[in-house]
């Protein structure tokens, strides 16, 4: 039987292709794996799709960076590049364990995976480096060995198991998908001992609860959104300040940034969490154990597709152009942005606080209201059927901007702080008191002033 000549290009010129690029490819596992992929796809070669499930175990021998002998390390893993996953900080310890999972759909069978090993460094202007490894996702335990700063020099062991399964159909649509877990870290604000007069920092201190932002990993974006994100908008005032050409908006984003990195650094003082439920976001949005009629500012942002948030009258917006682009990092798109709050079945005007929270059923009401990205309200649909993908048992109600419906659920939502709860109507708006020095504005503006210096003179 004759052999088909139909595909000119053989067996051998297709391994010696893949041969050069092994030959010419740097140190990075990912960059090899970019390469043979590349290769593959040129001369036609079907590379499978599966669906990954990573943990990540823990680690052992780690040196000692800290002076009292001991380390807080973290990790960041990557896969082909694509996307990220940021670990939670271990804190005092040369032999940390995680068991931390990460799901993510239509991942290249040929992916590999690259893992940076650091060391949190509270206060400095970057983290200590402990070592990297590379590794494939083939299925099994692996025990890799973490190359330190000099080359070849052991910085310990680092244990994971792979689970890839075969992907769904048309895996090609959405790529290096995220699915979970959903992951959740709080940041306390640096001004929160200024604002509040006190030294320590207590999860159940309202104040210091109202000076936090909140971080969240949801999944299944790009099953909603696509590639579809929400650009800045060139009509309003405030925005093309920031985003403008020339200079002062220059000045202005470098602010901005400068608050952000303060507002979402990772420390050893960070909280952690995973949602497993809808019941597990309203635990976030408590305060003390009742849930707080508060209103929120929210970005889902285009960069990583995490869900990012915080009071809308926490006093660290005070000077800033823009809540939403201090949360965005100054970014001139997000995939959307606005405000939510939550409500008891019926609304808080209807509410009492005889009825206890337990025997309530909640709702969370989200718009689109954000002068700087002005989010396409035709878009609320798809908003809603992402949160409810990810928040199961929490009733979600997307309005637009301009709906009689959502300013007199806020208002209710205000008013009920008010009248019941104790909140002062200064914290329902950003507001600085007299005599408060040090403001995140304040601090970030010194930092974005040192960075300007530093891009004039290089």
């Amino acid at each position: 039987m004759r052999r088909s000549r139909r595909n000119p290009v053989s067996m051998s010129k297709i391994i010696e292709s893949i041969g050069n690029a092994v030959r010419h490819a740097n140190e990075n596992a990912h960059d090899l794996a970019a390469v043979t992929k590349s290769v593959a796809a040129e001369k036609m070669l079907d590379i499978p799709y599966v669906d990954l499930t990573i943990q990540f175990i823990g680690a052992s021998g780690l040196p000692k960076v800290d002076i009292n002998g001991l380390a807080d390390p973290y990790f960041v893993a990557k896969l082909d590049n694509r996307i990220s996953f940021v670990s939670t900080v271990k804190v005092n310890t040369l032999a940390p364990v995680w068991n931390e999972i990460w799901k993510i759909k239509n991942v290249p069978k040929l992916a590999s995976l690259s893992v940076e090993v650091l060391d949190k460094d509270d206060g400095a202007k970057h983290d200590d480096y402990i070592g990297k490894f590379s590794t494939s996702i083939t299925p099994g335990a692996k025990e890799a060995e973490i190359e330190g700063p000099l080359f070849r020099r052991a910085g310990g062991t680092f244990w994971l198991k792979a689970r890839p399964t075969p992907a769904g159909s048309d895996p090609k649509a959405y790529p290096y998908m995220f699915d979970g877990p959903i992951r959740f870290s709080r940041h306390f604000s640096p001004t929160v001992g200024l604002l509040t007069n006190t030294v320590t920092v207590s999860a159940s201190d309202e104040r210091a609860r109202l000076y936090s932002t909140w971080k969240m990993y949801i999944r299944g974006v790009q099953l909603f959104f696509g590639d579809t994100t929400q650009q800045w908008n060139h009509g309003y005032k405030a925005a093309q300040s920031i985003f403008n050409p020339g200079p002062s908006a220059l000045a202005v984003r470098s602010g901005i940034m400068a608050g952000h990195r303060l507002l979402y650094a990772r420390t050893t003082t960070n909280t952690f969490g995973v949602i497993a439920s809808g019941a597990d976001v309203l635990k976030l949005l408590h305060s003390g154990v009742r849930v707080k009629p508060a209103v929120y500012t929210y970005i889902i942002s285009a960069e990583d597709d995490s869900l990012r948030f915080s009071e809308t009258g926490a006093a660290f917006f005070v000077d800033f152009a823009s809540k939403h682009a201090l949360h965005a990092n100054c970014r001139p798109c997000v995939r959307y942005s606005g405000e939510f709050h939550p409500r008891p079945a019926g609304g808080w005007a209807a509410f009492s606080d005889e009825t206890p929270d337990k025997d309530v059923k909640w709702e969370i009401v989200i718009d689109n209201n954000s002068g700087t990205y002005s989010p396409d309200k035709t878009l609320l649909p798809k908003l809603k059927a992402l949160l409810e993908y990810n928040f199961e048992g929490v009733a979600i109600y997307a309005l637009d901007r301009e709906d009689p419906e959502l300013i007199a659920s806020r208002e209710a939502c205000r008013a009920y702080a008010l009248e019941h709860r104790g909140i002062k109507k200064d914290e329902l708006q950003p507001t600085r008191h007299d005599g408060e020095d040090g403001t995140l504005a304040s601090r970030a503006s010194l930092i974005s002033q040192e960075e300007l210096k530093n891009i004039q003179t290089t």
